[in-house]
């Protein structure tokens, strides 16, 4: 089912946590919603559940409206499936028990009943550990009871609340591959919540960026790293630097920028005009090289192992930001080296 948010709007006391939030979740899509602690992401998710009620605006699933000025319908009315971040299992009741207690709850036949449970513990590969107590699961099996449960109680919308959270990080990509074939099994629409950028990478077809309760960009994670709109999305997704240049001409989706003492032609926006302009530069834009060639000149600042690569800061005269530089050697603190821009990023005035 679609989820579609017109202009959303919640308030806690005298803070509009979520203010004039727009966006649709298309049917079957693993949309994910990213941003730092306290910009309102699990807000949106208890708005949408029907935990919460709004302030303004209006929510519909599936074409339905759910909330809106007068209206409110309540969490079981909406078709939804909540995974929080301690999984809410029955500590008392087994795997099985867990995934059935909706259905029993909705009076439906004890054959149906263990038709369906049968089937959802397929779904997540649990059928061999239905006998078992949550308390005797991993976190991320137990993860994996609460989908089940999501699903047996008939929801074709799943809400995750940073469901990854609480798992060692070894375990994270493990699941992150777990939650994927979930979801293309069950091909549920999936709203997925964290502040983790790498988990959003990993699993979104969409990302949606909040920040301080406002929606600042919805796309796909490739078009977020490499088109972000702002300097909040260029600084919070991925690794690079922002350093001003001066825009000297700009045709056709390029433009000729001076970085320090030297210009570089990089891509960018197609209107953007001559002027002082925002370059992002990803550290893969940017290439060591010697004196012949290099485009710039700069002295390494500090460098950081990274495993498989060093990551320096390099200062070059001109420029307000240090730039940020892959490299296969151990640099020395003040070696010179030169560069060359492969690409970059103007972002939008």
């Amino acid at each position: 089912m679609s989820i579609k948010l017109d202009q959303v709007v919640k308030v806690f006391g005298t803070q509009r946590v979520l203010d004039d939030v727009s966006l649709t979740i298309a049917e079957g899509e693993f949309f994910v919603v990213l941003g730092p602690s306290g910009c309102g992401k699990s807000t949106l998710l208890r708005l949408i559940s029907g935990l919460e009620p709004l302030d303004g605006g209006r929510i519909l699933i599936n074409g339905r409206e759910v909330a809106a000025s007068g209206l409110h319908l309540a969490p079981e009315q909406r078709g939804v499936g909540v995974v929080f971040q301690s999984y809410a299992l029955w500590p008392h009741m087994t795997v099985a028990g867990n995934v059935a207690f909706p259905l029993e709850t909705a009076g439906r036949s004890r054959s149906e009943v263990t038709r369906r449970t049968e089937e959802c513990l397929a779904t997540v590969e649990l059928t061999r550990f239905a006998d078992r107590k949550p308390a005797d699961l991993s976190g991320g099996q137990r993860q994996r009871v609460a989908l089940a449960r999501c699903l047996a109680q008939g929801a074709s919308t799943i809400l995750m609340d940073e469901p990854l959270a609480n798992l060692d990080p070894h375990l994270r990509g493990a699941m992150e591959e777990e939650l994927s074939a979930f979801h293309k099994a069950s091909a549920a629409t999936t709203l997925f919540i964290t502040h983790d950028q790498r988990e959003a990478m990993a699993l979104a077809d969409r990302i949606a960026i909040l920040w301080d309760g406002r929606l600042l960009q919805a796309d796909a994670p490739e078009v977020i790293y490499r088109r972000p709109r702002n300097r909040h999305v260029a600084g919070f997704i991925g690794q690079g630097s922002i350093v001003t240049v001066r825009v000297t001409a700009a045709e056709a989706g390029t433009a000729h920028v001076r970085l320090g003492k030297a210009g570089q032609d990089v891509a960018c926006v197609a209107d953007t005009q001559p002027g002082t302009a925002a370059l992002l530069l990803r550290p893969e834009d940017i290439e060591a090289c010697g004196d012949e060639g290099a485009q710039l000149c700069g002295r390494v600042e500090r460098s950081v192992y990274r495993g498989g690569f060093h990551e320096a800061d390099v200062a070059v005269e001109g420029l307000d930001a240090p730039l940020m530089v892959r490299l296969a050697g151990r640099p020395a603190a003040g070696e010179r080296i030169g560069l060359r821009l492969r690409s970059g990023w103007l972002l939008p005035a």
